[in-house]
């Protein structure tokens, strides 16, 4: 492999800008989590012997300047901008960051080929070649793309370019790709993929989520996030989770091989807080059971959190979950009324069934987590509200509170498209909690009114006195005073819009319904 005078094979970076999406509560209350595909892509590429470094820009403090003249110390072959999120939708709002470094490199180390990687990206590769000052776009995970880059030995040559799988480019003022990149088989995973690069990453910067650390509220650190498999067999509308996957699936790693990422992890770096990132990890049973017997067996007292569905978590899985140190299970319970999960092809279950599996996970001494969605294609003024009445009444010790939003990748991107939908302004604006956020309208509600109600509902679930006795009991007066101090941030909204109905908090939904507390 021809080198010339570069001093680094691969540098990656991971974009990054919690103030304009989380607004002031990126001081305090958001994670702060290391980039998992970064460090795949680095471990994938250093095990094909080739010089990687990672700059993880948010967790480093620094600005798109400061990442270029890093550059220019390193002298990389090939600069990866990952523009991977911590979940699937968060890819979309870290591309204004990466458009902004992927210019800083053209204007001022245009010898550098830079290449952008990830879900936003691989689900739009044609249009974000075109608004982004890139030298390649790749339409994949990445690795066999970023793999065959470095194997050309004159990067500047497009005609070497059809070598490369997944790859689009410009040629003579043409935007031109190549042929598909193919996703790494299950069973090569541990091999092409083995763990992440955890010793190129600042570990002592990572802080948990606030709520995966209620008991232990001032304790957030160190922390780790990872992948113990990629894609999701299901194919709910509003998600675009399977974007750089190109269909839907589900590839695990070899248990016996995540324990090995878990060993690491405890032993070297002392983590104890760990999400695992898997959209759907509680599903293949002998992968989770295998897992957690590995886990119990070493004796490790980890505090994970985890993600499942309301139609996967059955009672086999959850003894072994809560003694492998599964204290979360978060479960995308989105909307009360069967007809508007109906509408995004979200599950087969009925509103007895997610009563029954939230009162199971709260039996075993999980803690419950439910996502809801505001403002999906068959949403109304009623049946928003029912959905609060459902969050308030189920009274999990966390909730999130979203806006139907249409991610590229997702069935709803398309819709917003075909229909003339207005998006949002700015990619980072795709973020629940920006200032310029602009979610998606129904058939019956304007998009600011859907706004509006998600953000009066978060403030009424999270000051409800019985959801605070709640905290009171389980974690203590210290998780309940911080979320007093929580509940005190007003996000400011652009396109927030007067609600000519009110969410509310109804008699009826303070009543227990079969939910113990």
């Amino acid at each position: 492999m021809m080198r010339g005078a570069s001093k680094l094979d691969l540098l990656i970076v991971s974009p990054g800008d919690h103030k304009i999406i989380y607004q002031d509560l990126a001081a305090e209350y958001a994670a702060l989590e290391p980039p998992i595909w970064a460090g795949l892509i680095a471990n994938f590429a250093r095990h094909k012997g080739c010089s990687v470094d990672i700059i993880d820009q948010q967790a480093e403090g620094l600005t798109p300047g400061d990442i270029v003249r890093r550059a220019l110390d390193d002298r990389p072959r090939l600069v990866a901008i990952l523009v991977y999120g911590q979940q699937p939708s968060a890819s979309t709002q870290n591309m204004t960051m990466a458009g902004e470094i992927a210019a800083q490199f053209s204007e001022h180390a245009p010898e550098f080929k830079t290449i952008l990687i990830g879900g936003h990206v691989s689900a739009i590769p044609e249009p974000t070649m075109r608004e982004t000052a890139c030298d390649f776009v790749c339409e994949g995970e990445g690795p066999c793309t970023v793999d065959a880059l470095l194997q050309l030995e004159n990067m500047n040559d497009p005609s070497d370019y059809s070598k490369v799988p997944g790859l689009w480019y410009r040629r003579d003022g043409h935007i031109l790709n190549t042929n598909p990149a193919p996703v790494v088989p299950e069973k090569e995973l541990p091999a092409t993929l083995p763990g992440i690069a955890w010793d190129l990453l600042p570990m002592h910067a990572y802080r948990a989520h606030n709520w995966h650390c209620f008991s232990h509220i001032h304790d957030r650190s160190p922390y780790a996030s990872m992948y113990t498999s990629l894609g999701c067999p299901f194919r709910c509308t509003f998600c675009c989770i399977n974007a750089p996957f190109g269909s839907a699936g589900l590839r695990c790693w070899d248990p016996k091989f995540v324990i090995t990422e878990l060993d690491l992890l405890a032993n070297r770096y002392r983590v104890k807080n760990i999400k695992i990132a898997d959209e759907m990890f509680v599903l293949n049973e002998r992968h989770v059971l295998d897992l957690c017997d590995l886990i119990i067996e070493r004796g490790y007292e980890f505090n994970f959190w985890a993600y499942a569905r309301v139609d996967t978590v059955k009672d086999r899985f959850l003894e072994k979950l809560k003694k492998a140190g599964f204290n979360w299970l978060c479960l995308g319970i989105e909307s009360r009324s069967n007809h508007v999960r109906a509408g995004v092809v979200k599950g087969q279950y009925s509103e007895e069934d997610i009563y029954d599996t939230v009162q199971r996970i709260k039996n075993a001494g999980i803690h419950a987590f439910g996502n809801y969605i505001f403002g999906l294609p068959d949403d109304t003024c009623e049946s928003m509200q029912e959905t609060l009445d459902l969050a308030v009444d189920l009274n999990c010790e966390m909730a999130n509170f979203y806006c139907a939003a249409a991610y590229p990748g997702s069935k709803l991107y398309e819709m917003a498209k075909a229909k003339g939908w207005r998006l949002p302004e700015k990619w980072h604006d795709f973020s629940q909690h920006s200032y310029g956020q602009l979610p998606l309208p129904t058939e019956t509600l304007p998009a600011g009114e859907v706004l509006a109600f998600r953000d009066k509902a978060w403030q009424i679930y999270f000051t409800n006195p019985r959801y605070l006795n709640l905290i009171l009991e389980k974690f203590g007066r210290e998780a309940v005073d911080h979320i007093a101090k929580l509940t005190t941030y007003t996000l400011r909204r652009k396109h927030a819009a007067p609600l000519r109905v009110e969410p509310c908090l109804r008699k009826d939904a303070t009543e227990v319904k079969g939910v113990s507390v």
